[in-house]
């Protein structure tokens, strides 16, 4: 598929790198002839530096045989008007960076219309989205869900003493009368698909996938079932902690901020009137625990700069927190976070290209591909897939045993009538469910029939 990306920056190159993994052929726009050697020396792409609205240089990109156009500048208004010349070029799909909280649900749907867009993306809600999403399972570290909510896939750390720690896999369904299904393992650099006779061990990073209601159940089997974080205390008052503290207080929890900018605790205090914003330096442990920081259910660390979230995050974890969620942005500094113990680490600009390469894969079905859905999972090492089940699949109606898959592929769950079905060996995928399916990254799944032998 073609694809142009215009802006580069953070958001911008890793969206471009993901959607050249995925094999598309992408160009790239940027007005900084810096930003577009790098790219240029980094992957195999086209780039151009320039205006990503003027005509000529639309042109030059290629726009008028474009299936996906995407604009993430760090400005809202070019990139809507980037979208709407390239759409009037012949852009089939465009999709424009829109993050300014001004532009509410109202005047962002009337602006997707006016514009013919395709989507708009926000990558600071999408991250605030996530981070709510972990604060009602705060045993989690990340949480994807599946068919309207109905299913989910939960990455959870195994600790040390976990009743599950040492057992194999096969010993699981007999000791826990929850439906859940062990997908996928990490341990260190290695992501395994188990087979029965895995053993997991403390310090694995576990995907497990259940419906909502069987993971509350597992949760308190595990005793892992921490409450869900009440009293929530942000570091940093940035577009993140806007959109996290509006969903927070809307939920009835008590939200405190630490910014130590005038103006945008001033901004803050106009725009969140159901939250306490403290004016201060939040990398001063003393105003931390002034602020009763060892009494939070939750810490998270939203500031600009990813070597304070770190840093801080590891003091709110040495002060017993129950949950820390840390943004760190740059992929060699979220490794390094993971080694000294931080287990929930949110990475906004990696949430916007995973949304970008379902919506890429999304495209493709009408040109053979049946994926509905798409997550990665376990540091990029895995993927989640929801498959549409076709009338031209073949292997419907035979017991799951008796199908011969590829390595590294497990079938993970079937939705059935909205239903969850943890599937066992004597299970059978029929027509018109979806099943969910998990692979390792090296494998390029477009279709269920792929997952077979």
């Amino acid at each position: 598929m073609n694809i142009i990306i215009v802006g580069c920056g953070k958001i911008g190159s890793t969206i471009l790198e993901s959607l050249v993994e995925e094999g598309h052929n992408v160009v790239g726009i940027d007005n900084d002839e810096k930003v577009i050697e790098e790219i240029t020396n980094t992957h195999d792409v086209m780039a151009v530096c320039g205006n990503g609205a003027d005509y000529d240089m639309l042109k030059e990109a290629g726009v008028e045989n474009t299936e996906m156009f995407i604009a993430v500048t760090s400005s809202d208004e070019l990139n809507m008007l980037s979208c709407y010349v390239a759409k009037k070029m012949g852009a089939k799909h465009t999709i424009a960076r829109i993050r300014n909280p001004e532009y509410n649900l109202n005047s962002l749907g009337f602006l997707k219309q006016q514009l013919d867009l395709s989507m708009a993306i926000n990558p600071e809600s999408l991250a605030a989205v996530e981070m709510f999403n972990i604060l009602k399972l705060p045993s989690a570290v990340k949480i994807q869900t599946f068919s309207q909510r109905n299913f989910e896939i939960i990455e959870m750390i195994l600790k040390e003493g976990s009743p599950i720690a040492r057992l194999k896999l096969m010993e699981l369904r007999n000791k826990f009368k929850a439906k859940f299904l062990i997908c996928a393992v990490q341990r260190g650099e290695d992501v395994y698909i188990p087979s029965g006779n895995f053993q997991l061990m403390p310090g694995d990073k576990i995907g497990l996938t259940a419906s909502p209601s069987e993971v509350q159940k597992l949760m308190r089997a595990l005793k892992v079932d921490k409450k869900q974080a009440k009293d929530i205390m942000i570091l940093g008052g940035s577009r993140i902690a806007y959109y996290l503290a509006k969903m927070l207080t809307a939920s009835g929890n008590g939200v405190k901020i630490i910014e130590k900018d005038h103006e945008k605790c001033e901004e803050l205090s106009e725009s969140l009137d159901k939250a306490v914003i403290i004016e201060g330096d939040g990398a001063q442990q003393e105003l931390l625990l002034e602020e009763g920081l060892t009494s939070l259910d939750a810490f998270v660390a939203l500031t600009g700069m990813d070597e304070e979230n770190i840093l801080v995050s590891i003091f709110a974890s040495s002060q017993n927190v129950p949950t820390v969620i840390s943004k760190v942005n740059r992929n060699e500094l979220s490794s390094m976070a993971a080694r000294l113990g931080l287990d929930c680490i949110i990475s906004p600009k990696k949430t916007v290209s995973d949304v970008l390469v379902r919506y890429a894969r999304a495209l493709e079905n009408s040109r053979g591909s049946n994926v509905e859905t798409l997550y990665n999972i376990m540091d990029d090492k895995a993927e989640v897939l929801e498959f549409n089940v076709r009338s031209d699949f073949k292997q419907v109606n035979i017991p799951l045993r008796d199908l011969t898959l590829k390595p590294n592929i497990l079938i993970a769950g079937i939705i059935r009538d909205r239903k969850p079905i943890i599937p066992a060996g004597d299970d059978m995928i029929m027509k018109n469910d979806k099943v969910i399916v998990v692979v390792t990254s090296d494998q390029r799944l477009n279709d269920l029939s792929d997952i077979i032998k």
